[in-house]
């Protein structure tokens, strides 16, 4: 640079990209960051010596973006974007090698570059936080949810339990004293009804933690191996492949038994329901010092984003009218919940579900 009017005129354009920066910062959709660094990319571009030649590439997490002159034959000059203190992306501007050389880039560039990296971190940060705080209100909002519906669901539970029971003895009791097959016929559909009815409010008792536990120590690969035979004949249907990868050949945890082989049929039924025909059910289970640790894998659609937070929900169920009463997920919610346990769900790869349960020592 030559001159003091050029020099001017260079400090005059990196000024105004730091400006455009910090006002594309301020004003950007934490949900469309991805906008915003494109905006941020070609500010930068423009403020460089030599605009014309200039590229640009940001790249931070699972974003990047680039200017469309960027290539990778291209002389450059890079700043690393921290988030918390961690590196967590980079910035890199270039020229093409075959007309320019490092010593074509500004001391003054260097420093707006390193600015622009703290200002694009901060805003990382500031996402990362909002990010935070709503997973966190999502998380009492629910916790409030499950303990509205908890106190709803032991209610009608007691509530019923009383009028069910003189139901099915009175209509037992009938049974008993007619000879009319008609009738009988007519009497056992009110008995099997009633039954039915019965184990719905038993699995609401379940999702309230209102059943009584006898816990004792048992070997949990063969409380798995149990229900798999148990579901054999759907497994079957589906020609689906159990792969079973146990971290021990004897786990041990205390549990009540019932419950246990309760939440493993229903989340294994469930990647059944789901998985696609020839399809793999993947089963692990591990046990650390302190935790046992089970997970259960499909390869169907899985579960939509809207829904996620839902699927724990009595009487919530994406399954069509008369194929699930919804109670089978909130019922190993509250079981899990009984042991001071934790359920969640993630994506499976390339399809499909993971859930995952963790079991303290207990």
């Amino acid at each position: 640079m030559t001159n003091t009017e050029q020099k001017l005129k260079e400090r005059v354009k990196e000024l105004t990209c730091l400006y455009e920066v910090t006002s594309i910062i301020v004003n950007s959709n934490y949900d469309e960051l991805e906008t915003s660094l494109e905006a941020i990319a070609h500010c930068l571009k423009r403020g460089w010596q030599f605009a014309e030649a200039a590229a640009v590439q940001i790249t931070i997490g699972d974003y990047q973006v680039q200017t469309k002159n960027y290539g990778n034959d291209m002389v450059s000059h890079s700043s690393d974007v921290k988030i918390f203190n961690k590196v967590e992306g980079r910035i890199t501007v270039g020229y093409p090698s075959a007309e320019f050389s490092v010593t074509d880039f500004l001391d003054e560039e260097r420093t707006l570059l390193k600015n622009v990296c703290l200002a694009i971190g901060n805003l990382m940060e500031r996402k990362h936080i909002r990010d935070s705080e709503e997973e966190t209100k999502r998380q009492m909002e629910r916790a409030d949810r499950f303990h509205i519906m908890g106190e709803i669901t032991a209610g009608i539970a007691h509530e019923l339990n009383t009028p069910l029971a003189n139901i099915l003895g009175f209509a037992e009791l009938l049974v008993e004293n007619t000879g009319d097959e008609a009738t009988r016929r007519d009497l056992q559909k009110i008995i099997d009804n009633a039954i039915f009815s019965r184990e719905i409010v038993k699995k609401l008792m379940f999702f309230t933690c209102e059943m009584p536990q006898e816990m004792e120590q048992i070997e949990l690969n063969a409380v798995v191996e149990n229900v798999l035979r148990l579901l054999a004949p759907s497994l079957k249907a589906k020609q689906l492949n159990i792969v079973k990868s146990f971290g021990r050949e004897h786990i041990q945890m205390r549990a009540n038994t019932v419950q246990l082989t309760q939440v493993l049929f229903n989340l294994i039924m469930n990647a059944a329901y789901y998985s696609p025909p020839k399809g793999a059910i993947h089963i692990e289970l591990d046990k650390s010092n302190d935790r046992t640790i089970i997970r259960i894998a499909d390869e169907g659609q899985g579960i939509e984003t809207e829904h996620a937070d839902k699927i724990f929900e009595p009487f919530y169920t994406s399954k069509p009218t008369g194929e699930g009463t919804g109670l089978g997920l909130s019922v190993v919610h509250g079981i899990v919940r009984s042991y001071k346990g934790t359920i969640s769900h993630r994506p499976n790869t390339p399809k499909g579900t993971i859930f995952t349960l963790e079991f303290p020592k207990i």
